[in-house]
């Protein structure tokens, strides 16, 4: 045989070895890696889509929905229909430059800038969006340190991009290939182009007539109610860190997931588990066959102890207290015209269900992404959920928790009196004054611990807490719940009690790290180093109400399967604490606590003095670290003889707590009005 010949052969069974090769490459892809999708002679194509279970709805106490969902369409783009047909770069150009016009914005996870210079932005994707990234290149023959310039030129030779194409359109078109083209060798599902379309985007869209471009039904929250946007939360995509957690879980990498409030707190309830879709078509795109490979499961529903009536009574209240505020202020000097934000929690005493917890300003669920700019710039943070992750001095409130201390281990009794003097001189290097003599020059003269209560002497609660020590005040304030866990499912700052571990922990200059008899005396009326959250201090005063018993505090009622059908878990009452506290004290700081509504001079008189209902109550003024009108703080529990809900209520530079009391009243006004509703309807099946 002739060197020619042998060559020529050789160059044949080359030639032939490697189209046996490809033809076995595309074998293995079409059978192995996607055995399902088939493109015999058929004509076919068979495709898996994930589809989105439907998340569980969020009610209040009562069955009201607050939060369900509503129906919504996504595009798809399947790859087989569109990369049979004659132009498919130009098919996905036309629907890039619609998309423009319409003002639309799809995803495309290439880690590239959408404008020149291109520049990578891996760090805004998961790990394994980046993965998959590795793939794409290791896939294409490409090296991992190419440039992103680089990058693009190479995509635009390996996908036939046009060279007269603008800027836009070639990065538009190319994240769309990118997109289908991991669907070939990736366990991704079919690409989602766009989700909740409106009608109207719809119908321009599909005008196009691009070949495998269908319209997928899903779901998408949908909110009843305006109030409670702290408590309710919301859903977003995942971040790349969050990802990384529900990863685990099964979750879809473009799932959605409940970023704050109860969305969160029960995601793994409210998920429901995704079913896939399995769709055959034909070469243009029509649907032969398709139906559930795995049926969607849709998520269990959670009913709160939330009513939204309360609620809403709470956000207005609070709401119209603030503004008024702000614009008239409040006593002589006309101070709080400097008030911020505020918080409102609403407990009933009995089993530590949140009956409403509401926070100003706040923001609107429904429009938070249009609004989301205006929110981060607004001053006054609406978007902080004051009532669970902020801490504050609860001034004058805590006295309660002094006087137990006291009173209990017998350092007073209900009878030990103290002369006010206007200046507390015990100590030559502190010397605080009492507020009345710091007002009016007046003092309260000589006083017991009931009228120190009821009118808030400081110049008594600094002596009793001179003689008590910080220990005894701060297992008290411990044991009723002051910067201790609330039990909340939702996210909760835990605060922190004045005690030397706090401070030392607080400040880093040792200098400022001692706990003196200063910081003893002013923890007596609820200053130095105390910080609670409103939930806190409202769990506290149920906790007085309930001579010393603590319920965890929950949001919880119920969770229900998704049927309604089912009772998958019932919320119970649970004891976290149980205070030891005697006859003398619970004696003396109720009657404390009812003086400060019945007596002429008593700080919470002219809000609850001729209420109908008997009410327990305590004001507080705090001052704190920043220039301005002091914190304002009040807390109550009512009926006095047999409490049912406590309220706590604070404002932030409110200057005085009395007038909070107008907040409170408008919810008891409510409460005890259904309350009263309730007793007069006549029970089923019996005569008058």
């Amino acid at each position: 045989m002739s060197y020619n010949v042998k060559l020529r052969l050789g160059l044949f069974l080359t030639v032939f070895g490697l189209l046996i090769g490809a033809y076995a490459y595309r074998l293995i892809q079409l059978q192995v890696v996607n055995p399902r999708k088939n493109t015999g002679a058929t004509g076919t194509y068979t495709y898996d889509t994930r589809v989105t279970a439907a998340r569980g709805e969020i009610l209040d106490r009562n069955g009201n929905v607050l939060v369900t969902n509503r129906a919504s369409y996504n595009l798809i783009i399947s790859n087989y229909a569109l990369f049979n047909s004659e132009s498919p770069n130009e098919s996905l150009r036309q629907l890039v430059r619609l998309c423009r016009e319409l003002d639309i914005s799809f995803v495309d996870h290439l880690p590239v800038t959408k404008v020149k210079p291109y520049e990578y932005e891996t760090g805004n994707y998961s790990d394994t969006w980046n993965n998959y990234f590795r793939s794409f290149l290791r896939q294409n023959d490409w090296d991992s340190d190419v440039s992103a310039a680089q990058l693009i030129k190479l995509m635009r030779s390996r996908f036939r991009i046009p060279n007269d194409w603008s800027d836009e359109e070639v990065r538009g078109v190319l994240g769309l290939r990118y997109e289908l083209d991991l669907r070939y060798y990736t366990s991704l599902s079919t690409y989602t182009l766009l989700s909740d379309v409106d009608a109207t985007q719809l119908a321009e869209l599909m005008e196009l007539n691009i070949p495998g471009m269908q319209v997928q039904a899903s779901t998408v929250r949908e909110y009843n109610t305006s109030y409670a946007a702290h408590i309710l939360g919301r859903t977003a995509a995942m971040s790349p860190e969050e990802w990384e957690i529900y990863k685990e879980k099964g979750y879809a990498m473009d799932a959605y997931v409940g970023k704050e409030g109860l969305e969160k707190a029960f995601e793994a309830e409210l998920h429901g588990t995704d079913g896939i879709l399995r769709t055959t078509v034909d070469r243009e795109g029509n649907v032969i066959a398709q139906y559930y490979a795995v049926e969607p499961k849709a998520g269990s529903n959670v009913e709160t102890t939330i009513d939204i009536n309360y609620q809403m009574i709470a956000e207005e209240a609070l709401k119209s207290y603030i503004l008024d505020l702000r614009e008239n202020g409040v006593g002589a000097k006309h101070e709080g015209k400097d008030a911020e934000g505020g918080a409102v929690v609403f407990l009933d005493v009995k089993t530590g269900a949140v009956l409403a917890c509401a926070s100003y300003p706040t923001f609107n669920l429904a429009t938070f992404s249009k609004d989301y700019n205006d929110l981060v710039k607004d001053k006054y943070s609406p978007m902080l959920n004051r009532a669970l992750m902020q801490a504050y001095p609860p001034g004058s409130t805590y006295k309660m928790a002094t006087a137990i201390a006291a009173l209990n281990d017998g350092i007073i009794t209900q009878y030990t009196t103290v002369e006010d003097k206007g200046k507390y001189d015990y100590y030559e290097d502190y010397q605080p004054q009492c507020y009345l003599f710091t007002a009016t020059g007046m003092t309260h003269g000589v006083i017991n611990c009931v009228q120190a209560l009821a009118v808030s002497c400081n110049y008594f609660f600094y002596e009793v807490g001179r003689l008590t020590g910080w220990e005894r005040m701060d297992a008290v304030a411990k044991a009723l719940g002051l910067g201790e866990p609330t039990g909340v499912e939702l996210s909760e700052t835990k605060g922190w009690r004045a005690n030397p571990t706090s401070k030392k922990a607080l400040y880093s200059d040792p200098a400022y790290q001692v706990f003196t008899a200063g910081d003893i005396i002013s923890m007596a009326i609820g200053q130095s180093e105390n910080r609670f959250s409103p939930m806190q201090m409202a769990v506290y005063t149920a906790a007085l109400a309930n001579r010393g018993i603590r319920y965890k505090a929950t949001f919880l009622n119920r969770i229900i399967s998704a049927d309604y059908q089912d009772l998958l878990y019932e919320s119970k009452p649970y004891i976290v604490s149980r205070l030891h506290m005697s006859n003398e004290a619970m004696e003396v700081y109720t009657t404390g606590m009812r003086q400060a509504v019945t007596a002429l001079n008593g700080t919470a008189n002219s809000v609850f003095g001729d209420y109908s209902i008997p009410v327990c109550a305590k004001t507080g003024t705090a001052q704190h670290g920043s220039a301005g009108s002091d914190h304002a703080s009040f807390v109550c529990y009512a009926p006095a003889d047999d409490p049912q809900v406590a309220v706590a209520i604070y404002v932030e530079k409110g200057a005085q707590g009395g007038s909070l009391g107008t907040i409170a009243k408008a919810i008891f006004d409510t409460y005890f009005a259904a309350v009263a509703q309730n007793d007069t309807v006549a029970p089923e099946n019996e005569l008058d």
